[in-house]
């Protein structure tokens, strides 16, 4: 992957453009392809599908049945489909005689150098694990070079499903080859020739041309979406196994190995607009670092049904999964209540596209007489979820509400299906994701309280927030109160761990590090140097001006060890105040991605900022959508810089309060706007200066140095299994 390679608007229109004119080509016949054998010649493609992208498989197909080989015949008559490994069926480690799936940040540099980051000891010591996705595809390439090099075939072309022949091919290919055959004749055969490819560093005009037809890489090459790879060329690459690290990392590595080739420009492209699937193992580490400056917005927008869902099933049946499950594929689903608000009720009963959600699963107001009525008067989708593929008769009060529906717009889903997504993303008509299907206790349905029996205030002023499935934007709308959120109720209390700091003693090893790393939006770097511990008096956390190669300046940030599944996180501090400062107290993971936030702004300290981050999924769903959250103002009534204060973060299962100095000043509780968090997250206390003015206000070198002061700590609650 490159990632040096952010391809703007003309970019991507000169590609779209390609693609429309892939069929205006003045050859489709080339002897580089043979269905004879020969000397030196291409007599076999191989294509990676995926089996659940068949229909791929049928588009690159179609693309090579207009194409020739020497003799006239369509190369498709060359091709073979290769099932690829698919990254949702990985559960053991990778064969160690193949992969080794961890590698360097120095591996990545090395073939992909950035300019503020140095090859050194830290880099050499920075490891990365491969993400399922990257073994997949590893595995997938190193299978089809085993079948390569005990073919007959002299050479192989090898795609991706997701690949195209340009307009330009054939007529490179005819030219090129003669080039590849005089090698082969003078004793230097090609072992690998790049069609599609991506280089490291700058990217040159795709329309530029350059000579010779053939050259040799200069630099990193990215992609492997299509190649011709030799007998002998795949021989060597499996004896230089076990790979580590991303497959076109690790094969750029291999060319001392091998003699490499590349054609004077790319000639095999990836189809535009095909969203990859492939995760990327490298990015959050690049993120640490600081090679990475700014976030950039993401958005989820594609809602693949306007017609609600309706979920049915006896309890145990995995209803609070298939719950998740949806949520995860973009729907905004509401589950596990005895009751919807009631203009929520009637829109649902009349078929109003102004309803809030999208899905409904485990509704107790919505009795088998009400499913049987909004089905029988509306287009819905109706789902039964069983324990096991047996099962497949609907609890008997909701027969008539199953027999009312068409059995295209009903779906049994069994606890034990062996591909839940497949099942569930058919029945949907939406893509199936690349995310691990979730495994939820249930929940149970929960009672409702009325909002007006919460006696906190929630008159904090909304700034921008997100747009996403998961943020609720809508006037007069309050969110979901669940009884049990009331704290007598609260069934965690008994379970809770704790750790404590408190000023003049040290950071337990146990409990607590000082964080040496950053996050995009961030001016500086934190370094553990920034932060003082004296034996008398508050911890200092000092923002100051320190030049490296990723930051200009230098922060400091105190962490928990462990992370935590609901519970009270507080600390005792004074912020310092100056624009472009901010102190953050916050709860925060990705894969998913899910925060909870005090932010005291340097620019305004008698204001805090409290943020919600939500996207769902369980460990290792890589949803991380959102880069403004969805922040309110809260008027402190103080002056935040003046006098220390204790800021605390309550946070349970269906409600967050924010409190200081005891006192409640914000909550929120389910869809208010958005759900609660529900994965483990670790506590943070930070110093630190945003990239954005609009956000923080500028940074006036005057303020530094700057120092949060801190005399108290505390994280209390399930610690994560």
């Amino acid at each position: 992957m490159n990632i040096s390679s952010l391809h703007g608007l003309p970019i991507s229109l000169w590609a779209h453009a390609r693609y429309r004119t892939r069929h205006l080509t003045t050859r489709r016949r080339s002897t580089a392809f043979s269905s004879h054998h020969a000397a030196t010649a291409i007599e076999r493609i191989y294509v990676i599908n995926l089996d659940r992208a068949q229909e791929r498989w049928t588009m690159v197909n179609r693309e090579l049945s207009r194409l020739r080989d020497a003799a006239g015949h369509p190369l498709h008559t060359l091709a073979r489909r290769f099932p690829a490994v698919d990254a949702r069926y990985l559960r053991d480690s990778p064969p160690p005689e193949f992969l080794e799936p961890t590698y360097t940040l120095a591996e990545q540099l090395l073939v992909d150098p950035h300019p503020r980051l140095d090859i050194d000891d830290a880099a050499r010591a920075t490891r990365i694990d491969m993400t399922p996705q990257e073994i997949a595809v590893a595995l997938s390439h190193i299978h089809v070079w085993q079948l390569i090099a005990t073919s007959d075939a002299p050479y192989t072309l090898v795609l991706e499903d997701d690949a195209y022949v340009t307009r330009t091919c054939m007529s490179v290919l005819e030219h090129a080859w003669s080039d590849i055959q005089a090698s082969a004749d003078a004793g230097h055969p090609v072992d690998l020739l790049y069609l599609s490819y991506q280089e490291t560093g700058e990217e040159a005009d795709p329309r530029r041309h350059r000579r010779p037809l053939l050259r040799r890489p200069s630099r990193g090459v990215w992609q492997l979406s299509g190649y011709v790879l030799s007998q002998a060329g795949a021989r060597k690459l499996l004896d230089q196994l076990p790979a580590h690290g991303p497959i076109d990392l690790w094969i750029n590595q291999q060319f001392g190995h091998l003699n490499v080739q590349m054609t004077h420009r790319p000639i095999v492209e990836q189809r535009p607009g095909i969203a990859s699937s492939n995760s990327y193992s490298v990015m959050p580490v690049l993120a640490k670092v600081g090679a990475i400056r700014r976030e950039a917005p993401q958005s989820l927008q594609h809602r693949p049904t306007r017609d609600p869902i309706l979920v049915i099933g006896e309890p145990g049946t995995g209803l609070s999964t298939l719950a998740k499950a949806l949520s995860v594929l973009g729907f905004r689903c509401v589950s596990d209540l005895t009751t919807l608000p009631a203009d929520e009720t009637q829109a649902l009963a009349r078929g109003s596209r102004r309803r809030v959600f999208d899905a409904y699963v485990n509704i107790g107001s919505l009795t088998p007489r009400e499913v049987a009525r909004i089905v029988s008067a509306n287009r819905v989708r109706l789902i039964m979820t069983t324990m096991s593929t047996t099962a497949a008769k609907p609890p008997s009060p909701f027969q008539e509400a199953w027999d009312q529906q068409r059995p295209e717009r009903r779906l049994t889903l069994p606890a034990d299906d062996p591909d839940p997504w497949q099942t569930l993303a058919r029945f949907l008509a939406c893509d199936y994701p690349t995310h691990p299907w979730p495994s939820q206790p249930e929940q149970g349905q929960r009672s409702v309280a009325t909002r007006s029996q919460s006696d906190a205030s929630t008159s904090g002023r909304p700034l921008a927030w997100d747009t996403s499935p998961w943020i609720i934007q809508r006037a007069g709308w309050s969110g979901i109160t669940p009884k049990m959120s009331a704290p007598q109720d609260n069934p965690l209390q008994a379970s809770q761990n704790a750790a404590t700091w408190h000023e003049g003693t040290q950071l337990e090893d146990r409990h607590w590090y000082l964080r040496e790393d950053t996050f995009p939006s961030n001016r500086a770097l934190f370094r553990p140097g920034n932060a003082t511990l004296p034996p008398r008096g508050p911890a200092t956390l000092t923002l100051r001006e320190e030049v490296s190669k990723v930051r200009d300046l230098t922060g400091a940030a105190i962490a928990s060890r462990p992370s935590f599944t609901y519970g009270a996180f507080s600390a005792r501090l004074r912020a310092p105040s100056r624009s472009g400062l901010v102190t953050g107290l916050f709860l925060h993971r990705n894969g998913p991605r899910q925060e909870i936030d005090i932010e005291i702004l340097g620019q305004d300290t008698n204001r805090m900022l409290v943020n919600v981050f939500y996207n769902p999924g369980i460990p290792g769903t890589k949803l991380e959508y959102g880069y403004r959250g969805t922040p309110a103002v809260i008027d402190l009534g103080f002056d935040a810089s003046k006098e220390f204060h204790h800021y605390e973060i309550d946070w349970q299962p269906d409600c967050i309060r924010w409190r200081v100095d005891g006192a409640t000043v914000y909550e929120r509780v389910l869809w208010d706007p958005t759900p609660v968090p529900d994965q483990p997250l670790e506590f943070n206390v930070n110093l630190w200066s945003s990239e954005s003015t609009e956000f923080a206000g500028p940074l006036k070198r005057e303020a530094l140095p700057a120092v949060l002061e801190i005399s108290s700590l505390e994280a209390r609650g399930l610690p994560q299994a």
